[in-house]
């Protein structure tokens, strides 16, 4: 319910982005304060219902205790760390690409917009430290701060995101086997089921080499993932017996397009491109593991 209500808040900031570009179309060339208040209600109000629903619907159920961290680095082959930075990373993008729809200058688009996934993360961390079954992360803290800082740092240093992060999904055989704690069904597997997602960098050639003919909205992908996790460590036992997990990190490299390059005079089409960019496009892919060496997908997601 905690990993749903949190995709629903980055849901609900795309729809967002997406009405004010199809209902008002280009961005403004100058501050719009009737814009920049609506942006800043309304995603005020998101989080703030986002988080009273977490202290609601998942808090509730658990022991209240003082403010504790705990250090879970080691949980999951750092997948949910990915996890984080990727939320982080894409809250903060449409945080300022609202407030740039606003007309709000660059440096606040920066200060106040591409902050808001760290914010709003860190706020869900302050939650986990008053939680007896859970605890502040420091390294979903840090991983939360990477995700600003990667899309800040592109800004600062390039003016343009040359580097995206993008998720994908495919659904595994061991979902089914801990369904409680993988998910029950695509939704749920999707959202808590390590084994099948896919983190990615990925980068766009043509920003790197303007004086080629490499056509601008191609990119290549490097993405981590694992594979073999069936809990958070490899202490899992059942009925007494501890319960053997293949647990392996995989490493990836592929193709990928840019959604947001492709060219379209489409405010419309510009919009979708931008939300659904966040989505690895699939493509034949090479699998770099330590034990079975090299392995090729000609199609992976």
């Amino acid at each position: 319910m905690k990993r749903l209500l949190l995709y629903l808040f980055l849901f609900n900031v795309s729809l967002s982005v997406f009405a004010q570009h199809t209902n008002f179309f280009k961005p403004s060339d100058t501050l719009n304060t009737k814009r920049r208040n609506a942006v800043v209600i309304s995603e005020a109000a998101i989080g703030g219902l986002t988080l009273l629903g977490l202290n609601q619907l998942w808090y509730a159920d658990y022991e209240r205790s003082k403010f504790h961290t705990i250090d879970d680095n080691s949980e999951w082959l750092q997948m949910d760390k990915f996890g984080h930075v990727f939320s982080s990373y894409q809250l903060g993008k449409f945080g300022a690409q609202t407030l740039n729809w606003s007309g709000v200058s660059k440096k606040d688009q920066l200060l106040y917009g591409a902050t808001l996934g760290f914010t709003f993360l860190t706020a869900v961390e302050v939650l986990d430290g008053f939680s007896s079954e859970w605890g502040f992360s420091w390294g979903d803290f840090t991983a939360n701060t990477a995700g600003a800082g990667l899309y800040i740092g592109q800004e600062l240093l390039w003016e343009e995101q040359r580097i995206v992060m993008k998720y994908s999904f495919h659904r595994t055989k061991y979902a089914s086997q801990r369904p409680d704690k993988l998910g029950n069904g695509l939704l749920e597997e999707a959202l808590k089921d390590y084994n099948g997602q896919t983190y990615w960098l990925s980068a766009n050639m043509h920003s790197f080499f303007k004086d080629s003919k490499i056509p601008k909205w191609l990119n290549m992908a490097v993405g981590y993932g694992g594979e073999g996790m069936l809990s958070g460590n490899e202490g899992l036992i059942v009925n007494n017996a501890l319960v053997k997990q293949n647990r392996r990190r995989q490493f990836y490299l592929s193709l990928d397009v840019d959604l947001t390059r492709i060219k379209t005079d489409s405010e419309v089409l510009k919009s979708i491109f931008s939300v659904f960019n966040s989505i690895k496009v699939p493509f034949p892919t090479l699998e770099l593991t330590g034990k079975s060496g090299v392995k090729f997908h000609s199609v992976y997601f």
